[in-house]
């Protein structure tokens, strides 16, 4: 669905991360960037910059409801991605809150652990993510800690492990997950996308680089903006990893903080 004039709308429910280059900003970011007009739905503020979390505040359950509300009732949403959700009731109320917007794409990403290792998810919210927003995703984006966590199992330390866990974390309910292999190591940086049907593998030269805060965060919202436009989820995934893996290269000049630097996620607004 898109806007009334072909405008490819979609919707991010996460958290605010100050310094920019994750949450809610790194999405709103990779929207603009691929042409999609951004919405969102703020579910917690982080004080917080390239070396670690310092604060969080989760905001209220209502407020929260009220957003997506108020989002629901005016735009016309094409895809929507959900982020850092913090706690149970928090994840109880943006599923809740989701029935409103039946049907459309949904890409969840488990966020669990920050890039510098704050957690990002309370330990009695896991089981909420798996029992009430895995089945109504359209894919689930976990990197190989956050899919061990999900699963209560040792991280995959093959591609072969991966895609096992990916076909487990599968029989939870969602249409597909999306395996991240970018904390791996190796030469390739390989991302599985495990579907009903099969499985499909998109690698990437890694590169060498400390610039990687808010990569998890800007590929799910990558993907959903390519769903926003009518994607199918393969291409989506495609393209999405080609954007990340672009804005990370871009990344490595940007002279951002003084920890684990952002991504580029204008890159390619400075091409010529």
């Amino acid at each position: 669905m898109s806007g009334g004039h072909g405008t490819p709308i979609a919707l991010t429910i996460a958290g605010s991360d100050s310094s920019g280059g994750a949450g809610i900003q790194a999405d709103l970011k990779t929207f603009t960037a691929l042409g999609v007009y951004g919405a969102s739905a703020i579910t917690a503020i982080t004080a917080q910059n390239t070396m670690g979390v310092q604060g969080v505040l989760t905001l209220p359950a209502d407020i929260i409801a009220a957003q997506m509300a108020s989002i629901a009732a005016d735009l016309a949403v094409g895809a929507i991605k959900t982020g850092m959700l913090a706690d149970r009731t928090t994840v109880e109320t943006v599923a809740g809150g989701l029935a409103a917007f039946a049907g459309l794409p949904l890409v969840v990403d488990p966020v669990m652990v920050a890039t510098s290792g704050d957690v990002l998810l309370a330990p009695d919210a896991v089981d909420a993510v798996r029992t009430q927003l895995f089945p109504r995703a359209t894919v689930v984006t976990p990197n190989l800690g956050e899919a061990a966590r999900l699963l209560e199992c040792p991280l995959a330390s093959s591609l072969d492990e991966m895609e096992a866990q990916g076909r487990r974390l599968l029989a939870l309910g969602p249409g597909a997950v999306l395996m991240k292999g970018g904390h791996d190591v190796g030469t390739d940086a390989t991302d599985i996308l495990v579907l009903p049907s099969g499985s499909l593998r998109f690698a990437r030269p890694r590169i060498a680089t400390r610039n990687t805060h808010g990569t998890g965060c800007t590929l799910a919202a990558a993907i959903a903006a390519r769903l926003a436009c009518g994607d199918t989820l393969a291409s989506a995934v495609g393209a999405a990893k080609d954007f990340v893996w672009n804005a990370i290269q871009a990344g490595r000049a940007l002279g951002v903080g003084k920890g684990n630097g952002p991504v580029d996620h204008l890159h390619a607004l400075r091409r010529p």
